[in-house]
């Protein structure tokens, strides 16, 4: 593709980052079409940006030094799903929604589920290291990869890892790609690890009067030696955006949705003793079991949608992703609010309580007030990291979050991992831009 209208269809993500058209889109339909257009942009000096469904959000696809969009949605087969051995072979244009089913369909069971699978694909879950609200009990994308096809800068073709459950064979080469958000690899062929899929699944709503009592009550089911899939958090804003679509009581100032899976004795047992500990607090207005898998969907349908549905409450709206130690993520939330009052900034919080991973929302309408969002922003990472967390549980560093990543890791890991890209991709022609703050910035 290379009409300016064309082209400026590769020119965002699901972030709010501005980039320049690329000068080019090649849309890859074989790996062969990869590696030539990795030879051909290292020879001539062009930077390369690689994309695949484009539904990230820290600006990872945008193409930030112009060139190549290199769009991999076209290869979107699923090349094997063994059953014997519990294993995927896919190419990186395959739906994550999509695998879901195919795996569910042979009684087996992927369990990386970011709120996008619909839409968002298994390459770019790979290359942000994606979670979502399974991660809780079963981890991110990482511990699910066991192999990578994938194409140098130059076109060189490697492929690492292995297709059996366990291997100790030299670095864990595969581990480092996963993650690396396009910026030393194009990934053509992915192995994936499955696991049997749980015959049964319990869904309670837990319903309080304001999101601190719900966020001690996930600290009291933790502690009762359950091991939910999911505990998702909804505060009060949050709430009201998905009202429509959820019958919700209108006593509730915050929400939780947990889940548990298993065999049927091991999951009625869970369940119940969870339902206590959601309900042994103060500030409980209300918990209730799903009663069929139509109603949790329903549920889930709500949570789901939450991104589009927070999108409307504003003109502009920012989501950011943090993670704390799960004993602090009350504190986190009080840190928010006061972050909110200081700055006169609407915001709102939903995320993965159970793992300290939450997403926090500012809104604006005026675009006076960005500046008082961007306050907000930086100080909501340095709360983040004073309380020992993380910048990004999810969503990757991109464009949005390299400024803070000093904050974080100090000048000498930083440079590692610039020497590590530089081996990879020694002229940094590939995703230029992303994860590594500009000399001289501000947070430095």
């Amino acid at each position: 593709i290379g009409s300016e209208d064309g082209c400026r269809a590769y020119a965002a993500d699901d972030s709010d980052v501005l980039a320049p058209n690329p000068d080019v889109v090649v849309l890859a339909a074989s790996a062969e079409d990869v590696q030539k257009t990795l030879a051909i942009a290292e020879r001539q000096g062009v930077p390369v940006t690689p994309r695949a469904a484009g539904t990230g959000r820290t600006g990872g696809a945008v193409p930030a030094a112009g060139g190549i969009v290199l769009a991999t949605h076209a290869l979107a087969q699923v090349k094997d799903i063994d059953t014997r051995e519990r294993i995927a072979v896919v190419q990186p244009g395959v739906v994550t929604g999509v695998l879901h089913a195919l795996c569910e369909k042979e009684g087996l069971f992927y369990p990386p589920d970011p709120n996008s699978l619909d839409t968002c694909m298994i390459g770019g879950n790979v290359a942000e290291n994606a979670g979502g609200p399974r991660a809780l009990k079963y981890g991110v994308t990482r511990e699910y990869v066991l192999g990578l096809e994938v194409c140098l800068m130059g076109g060189k073709a490697l492929r690492v890892g292995r297709r059996t459950t366990k291997g100790v064979t030299g670095y864990d080469v595969t581990a480092l790609l996963v993650g690396s958000e396009g910026t030393l690899g194009v990934f053509t062929e992915i192995t994936l690890r499955l696991v049997a899929k749980p015959p049964e699944i319990a869904t309670i709503l837990a319903l309080f009067t304001d999101v601190h009592a719900c966020a001690a009550a996930v600290a009291r089911a933790l502690g009762t030696g359950v091991s939910p899939r999911c505990i998702e958090l909804l505060d009060s804003p949050t709430l009201d955006a998905i009202r429509a679509q959820v019958s919700i009581d209108p006593r509730a100032g915050a929400m939780l949705l947990c889940e548990v899976d298993g065999d049927a004795k091991g999951v009625e047992t869970q369940a119940m003793r969870l339902g206590e500990a959601l309900s042994s607090g103060d500030g409980v207005v209300d918990v209730v079991a799903a009663q069929d898998a139509a109603q949790r969907a329903r549920l889930w349908a709500g949570r789901r949608a939450l991104s589009s549905a927070t999108r409307k409450l504003a003109r502009h709206k920012i989501s950011e992703d943090v993670v704390v130690p799960r004993f602090q993520v009350p504190e986190l939330l009080h840190r928010v609010d006061r972050i909110g009052e200081e700055n006169r900034t609407r915001h709102l919080t939903y995320g993965h309580a159970g793992d300290g991973n939450l997403h926090v929302n500012f809104l604006w309408d005026d675009e006076a007030d960005k500046a008082r969002v961007d306050r907000s922003i930086d100080q909501l990472m340095r709360a983040t990291i004073e309380l020992g967390g993380t910048l990004s549980g999810e969503h990757g560093i991109g464009v949005t979050k390299a400024e803070f990543l000093p904050l974080e890791q100090p000048p000498e890991l930083i440079e590692l991992q610039r020497a590590v890209k530089r081996v990879f991709d020694p002229k940094e022609l590939l995703n230029p831009g992303k994860i590594f703050p500009a000399p001289g910035h501000k947070a430095c």
